[in-house]
Order: C-alpha cells, then structure tokens, then sequence
C-alpha cells in the first residue's frame, strides 16, 4: 500500500520529474483561463451587457508586468504600495524572488506562456521539426529580448522620475489596462493575428522561439539567476556523454560540456536531470558545491510563490482599490482610450 513517506521518492524519479512539472504548469494554465473566464464576465457587466456581477479576479494583473515594473520603481522611492494594480506588483516581487533564489522557475514551473511553448514544442519534436540555430544566428537572436528589457529598464528605471510616474498612474489608461489586454486577446487586429501565428509556426521549428529569443520577462530573470544560489551540477566522473541532457533542454544548453549550469537560459525546470539514465550524475546544488534535494527548486518556486500570494492577501496588497463604480465608467471608454 501507498504511504505518504513513499511520495518523495517517486518524485525522485527522473520520469516523474517530467510529468511532475507537466502538471504543475498545466494546473497553473488553466486557472488562468479561468481567471481570464471570470474577468470577461466582469468586463461584460462593466459594460452594461450582462446583470450578473462577476468580482474582477486580480490574478490578471500577472500579465501587466510593464506596469508593475513601474510600481516597483514607485514603492522603491516612496514606499506606497500600488492600489491601482497590487496583484501585479505581488507577482512581480514573487518572480523577481524566485529568479534570485531558484533560477527562472517561474519561467520553467509557473508561466502560461511557458507552458504552451512546451506543448508546441512536443508536437515539433513528434513532427520530427524542431532544429536547433546555428551559432551565428542563435546568439543575434538571444540578444532581442536583452535589447527589450535594456529599452524597458532605460524607459522606466533610469528615464521616469517619481512626477512621470505618479502622472501615468492617474491617467484613465492605467485605470483599464487590465481591459485594454483582454481586448487584445478576445478582437486581435490582423497585425496582432499575424504575429501570433508566426510566432506559433515558428516555435513548430525553433523550440520555445518566444521564451527564447523574444521574452524581456524572462531576460530580467535569467540576469538575477546569475547570482543566486541554486544550479544543475554534473558530476564528470560518473557522465557518460549520452547527451540525453542536452537533447531535451528547453533553453539549448550544452549541459554536457559543464560541471555547474549557471546559464540565464537555465529554467530550472529538472528536464535534464529527469532525462538523465545515471543516478545521481546531474543533482540540484548551492552555488555548485552543495548537494540539495532535487525536490528543492520546484518546491521553492512554489512556496515562494505562494508566500508572497498569501501577504498580499493577508496585509491587505491584493485587491485593487479602484471603486467600481469608477471603474465601470472608465471601462466603458476602454476601447477608445490611448497609452499617453
């Protein structure tokens, strides 16, 4: 009979490493198509096009990471916690924490958008379609999203000052983003249309194209990972060069030729230690020295995760404090309503 004492030794096993993380980011996906459920229903009653009150679900907020970047810089220079958008801000900080401390798990256990990478990613290699860039071409292109965060972090960290971002936070633009990102999603323009199908075919022949070559998000993470603890360590003397490791790296790592993984392509996802045939040949570790459990990572990118999830409630740092009727009313011009 199953015990609970015999549960972390089957996560040990490298297969269940694989389907452990499936699930986790399967789980977190559809709950935010279920958020994303719950907000179109609540901006249809803002729009007066249903009776029924829906309560605005502020996970949402998880997608407006440009406006939690400038509430960060906010609450660094003032301490005021954004109102406007706190959820955001929380999940901000909780990715932000989870980069320092456990590499880009939030890329690798946690994102949506990671994870329809990964399942597009399977169809590409069942296809028989997935090619790896040469060299000349891979790095121009991993320089893309480091040249959007540069452009991001030059705009907002270095150019805004407190009366520019005290001015954008009172604009009515920043009262509906949240809208204003729903409408993206549910009437795309043909432009929009375009560059999402491309970016789908795409991912079909270059894996994760997006997370890879194209995500700002996950270039701030993998900068803060450089200098956290956590990292795969391969231990040489027990490599046997099969390169299973590398064959099935979402981030194109050359594992093999590496005693300690501290790329800031590295999800911290436990693909390669879960593809790997010899015990104990790839471990999870501090600073590359210190052997860890490998249920450390994913555990920690989770309690992290939730910890901050679970302040923000408690102190208060969750829901917005938009009135609704205000809300309502300027939700109603969403449509119409410009970036300023």
């Amino acid at each position: 009979m199953l015990s609970l004492k015999h549960i972390p030794a089957l996560l040990r096993r490298r297969k269940n490493l694989h389907h452990l993380r499936f699930a986790v980011q399967a789980a977190f996906a559809l709950f935010c198509l279920y958020c994303g459920y719950l907000f179109y229903l609540f901006y249809r009653w803002a729009l007066g096009g249903s009776e029924s009150y829906v309560a605005r679900p502020p996970s949402v907020e998880a997608f407006l990471p440009i406006s939690a970047l400038v509430s960060l810089k906010r609450l660094v220079l003032t301490g005021v916690y954004d109102p406007i958008h706190p959820a955001g801000l929380t999940i901000f900080i909780a990715a932000i924490l989870i980069g320092l401390f456990f590499r880009k798990g939030l890329c690798g256990w946690i994102c949506p958008v990671g994870f329809t990478s990964n399942l597009v990613e399977r169809l590409g290699l069942k296809m028989k379609t997935i090619r790896r860039a040469p060299k000349w071409l891979d790095w121009p292109l991993l320089s893309l999203k480091y040249l959007l965060l540069g452009f991001f972090v030059y705009l907002i960290v270095l150019k805004m000052d407190l009366a520019a971002i005290e001015a954008f936070n009172r604009t009515p633009y920043n009262l509906v983003v949240d809208a204003k990102m729903l409408l993206f999603f549910i009437e795309p323009g043909r432009l929009t249309l375009w560059v999402m199908g491309f970016l789908v075919a795409i991912s079909f022949i270059s894996r994760n194209f997006w997370c890879r070559y194209l995500c700002p998000y996950g270039a701030l993470l993998g900068l803060l990972a450089l200098a956290g603890p956590t990292r795969i360590r391969r231990d040489k003397e027990l490599c046997i060069d099969c390169h299973k490791c590398e064959k099935v790296c979402p981030g194109a790592i050359r594992v093999a030729a590496k005693e300690s993984v501290n790329s800031p392509e590295c999800l911290g996802c436990l693909e390669c230690v879960s593809a790997c045939p010899v015990d104990d040949c790839l471990t999870v570790s501090a600073y590359g020295r210190k052997r860890l459990p490998t249920l450390t990572l994913p555990l920690g990118v989770l309690a992290l995760f939730f910890l901050l999830w679970g302040w923000a409630q408690w102190s208060g740092h969750w829901h917005s404090e938009v009135p609704l009727d205000l809300l309502k009313n300027h939700y109603q011009k969403s449509r119409f309503l410009e970036h300023p």
